[in-house]
């Protein structure tokens, strides 16, 4: 186990379920936010947390859970073949800035260094500035793959916040 304050990492639980369903509704309202668009996550964001928990290939899941708030944020991992993909990290908006999401990372980490993993990759929002951050100041900092989107649907203005690769502009 992991303490951050007064947190601990652990394996989820069963009765965790809830708390974990909610924590998945909660990203994908974020991530609604930071596109503008009511259907990321699907009709029921819920419904995409029990499928998560029926993968094949999920490796592990582990919350934080704190005395008084009981879980307040939730880590995946995902194999990849010698390789690991951790999807979810999220901690509950209230309680963000606490270093819990740097110790869901950190444990994380841990068990994928038991399981002789090779690396551990993980693939935020392009809008979600602050998860890029802390995913950086954690340690996720080499650049591994890239997906492009060709926008079919509303064209927004440009947008100033892009970002440069091999000097070309891109819009996030």
């Amino acid at each position: 186990m992991h303490y951050v304050m007064a947190v601990t990492i652990r394996s989820y639980r069963p009765n965790d379920h809830s708390a974990g369903r909610r924590l998945w509704v909660e990203l994908a309202a974020q991530h609604r936010q930071l596109y503008d668009d009511p259907r990321f996550g699907g009709a029921d964001p819920g419904a995409e947390f029990e499928e998560y928990l029926t993968r094949l290939d999920l490796s592990g899941v582990w919350v934080a859970d704190h005395p008084e708030d009981g879980v307040v944020g939730l880590v995946g991992l995902i194999m990849k073949g010698r390789s690991g993909e951790v999807e979810p990290v999220v901690v509950t908006e209230a309680r963000r800035g606490q270093g819990i999401g740097r110790a869901l990372l950190d444990h994380v980490a841990t068990e994928g260094r038991k399981r002789g993993l090779a690396s551990l990759t993980i693939s935020p929002e392009s809008r979600n500035v602050d998860a890029i951050r802390s995913l950086h100041a954690a340690g996720f900092d080499v650049l591994s793959a890239l997906e492009l989107t060709l926008d079919l649907g509303k064209r927004e203005p440009e947008r100033q916040d892009g970002l440069d690769i091999h000097q070309l502009r891109f819009r996030s």
